[in-house]
């Protein structure tokens, strides 16, 4: 089969492509053609041995994957070939509590991920993908999408009228923007640009904050709530959002921090006041498949922002490395017939 894996690491020329035996599932594992696959930061720093988890020597890369089941081991029983399934996060996360021994398991890091034309994975490691969904825009839910419903559904309860707010128009960022409307949340996004802008009230922001124009934009966000301040912030930029997400926040407000901070220091007046933080890790298969069923009911589509082939593996992570997309970037198909 067609594959690419890290034969190095600190540039895209360690992207390597090579051909590699069709794997075959062994008892209570699942063979799946992967049709469709999304890029996430994670593959970055993955790439650039700057990711928390080292990497498997010439592993192949990417965590998120949507495909066809073509084959399945003995003891399998709720997958069947012809089912659409994508692959969780962390295969050994089935629900409740991340422990350490599940967060060092994961594709496309410590085990071979989703960019190459078959995968063989455990049955529990799957779960079928919304019917509505074509596998492009299915391959974007594992990471971006879970991680955003955790954002928005785990904690505390959020209630109908509370005010979120979003930063940017990555992946994770657009995702918890419909997320929090199909719970019936305001939103209010934090952007840079007049386009960007233009789709986040596409996808029903209810405000939106230009930072280029307000560069201490948690005032301007405080302004859309009458002071009152944001109940809970989706925080997917860095240090350098985090002092004013937290500036916009009201009182026993709840802050999601779902990307990892660059090198920085906080200042400690920025933590004063009734806000709890959180750290969140994706999500369980519990909370993937909850989330799909979700995505289901409402027929929900992800953001693509661009759709790469097979062959323009390379590309598409430089395009994903130049930060410029708005939601997600997918490589599609698999090699030369």
């Amino acid at each position: 089969m067609h594959a690419y894996h890290l034969s190095s690491f600190h540039a895209i020329e360690g992207l390597s492509r090579s051909e590699r035996p069709r794997p075959q599932p062994g008892a209570g594992q699942v063979l799946v053609k992967i049709h469709a696959r999304s890029l996430n930061y994670r593959d970055l720093l993955i790439l650039d041995q700057q990711y928390a988890v080292p990497a498997r020597p010439s592993v192949i890369p990417l965590s998120d994957g949507a495909g066809e089941v073509v084959e399945v081991g003995d003891g399998v029983s709720g997958l069947a070939a012809g089912d659409r399934v994508a692959a969780t996060y962390f295969p050994r996360w089935q629900a409740g509590l991340l422990s350490p021994g599940m967060a060092i398991d994961q594709f496309g890091c410590t085990r071979d991920g989703m960019l190459a034309e078959f995968v063989v994975a455990e049955e529990a490691a799957l779960v079928k993908i919304p019917g509505h969904l074509s596998f492009e825009e299915a391959s974007t839910l594992p990471c971006a999408g879970l991680t955003a419903w955790s954002a928005v559904t785990t904690g505390r309860s959020l209630l109908p009228g509370e005010t979120v707010l979003t930063i940017g128009t990555g992946g994770v960022a657009l995702f918890a923007l419909q997320f929090a409307k199909l719970l019936g949340a305001r939103v209010i996004a934090v952007t840079s640009s007049k386009p960007k802008a233009a789709l986040l009230e596409r996808l029903g922001a209810d405000a939106v904050v230009d930072r280029s124009q307000f560069p201490d934009w948690s005032g301007e966000v405080r302004r859309h709530t009458g002071g009152q301040g944001v109940d809970r912030v989706v925080e997917t930029g860095a240090i350098d959002t985090l002092p004013q997400s937290l500036a916009s926040c009201g009182a026993n407000a709840e802050l999601s921090l779902v990307a990892a901070l660059g090198a920085g220091a906080l200042d400690a007046a920025a933590l004063r006041g009734l806000v709890t933080m959180r750290r969140l890790f994706v999500g369980s298969r519990a909370g993937f498949e909850a989330m799909n069923r979700a995505v289901e009911h409402h027929r929900l589509r992800p953001v693509i922002d661009r759709t790469f082939g097979f062959d323009e593996a390379r590309s598409a992570y430089q395009y994903f490395a130049a930060r410029q997309h708005i939601g997600k970037v997918v490589i599609a198909g698999g090699g030369d017939p």
